[in-house]
């Protein structure tokens, strides 16, 4: 489980990113909203939103990112199984609820939507938890992979059914898929 509070940004807070170009998966935008992550964006990301949004080039040093390149590194050398970041996240009040009830699905398993909106105690928003799921704008971290259709087939992933195969199939087994020189 991810160790995350889920809440909103501060309306004055500044928006700076950085990009991690060696990760597994391909690069990553990471978006920070004051010392909070706020976004995680894969190249061809469905729902990306524009370059523009991601505010000034920020040092990859600085925080949150310093601490979110670590914990990503180790997740993908296989290290690390539950983040512990600051995350601050633009969405709706449902929204959010789902984020965060996506950080409670355990490291190598999986949960239908339809389960995920039991969850919630919304038995009948299972096409409104997709929605929201599809909508997570810190990918990995807050697990949105993590969901499958209700006979376990693997459905839409922002980040594509390839990004999504790769990191289940990578959560599920006790070697890493991915080389060792890109996790460093």
């Amino acid at each position: 489980m991810t160790a995350v509070t889920v809440h909103a940004p501060e309306p004055a807070a500044p928006v700076t990113h950085t990009v991690l170009d060696d990760t597994p998966v391909g690069p990553l935008t990471l978006v920070a909203t004051g010392e909070s992550l706020s976004g995680l964006y894969m190249t061809d990301q469905r729902h990306r939103p524009p370059q523009e949004t991601f505010g000034d080039p920020a040092d990859p040093d600085e925080p949150p990112f310093a601490e979110t390149i670590t914990q990503l590194r180790a997740y993908f050398r296989g290290e690390l199984t539950t983040f512990d970041l600051p995350l601050a996240l633009r969405g709706t009040p449902f929204q959010r609820r789902v984020w965060a009830a996506l950080c409670t699905i355990p490291y190598g398993e999986t949960l239908s939507y339809g389960q995920l909106a039991e969850r919630l105690g919304a038995l009948s928003a299972s096409r409104a938890v997709g929605l929201a799921n599809g909508r997570n704008p810190v990918g990995i971290i807050v697990p949105c992979h993590r969901v499958v259709g209700a006979n376990g087939s693997l459905t839409g992933y922002g980040g594509g059914l390839d990004r999504k195969r790769r990191l289940l199939a990578f959560e599920r087994t006790a070697d890493t898929l991915f080389p060792a020189e890109v996790c460093a």
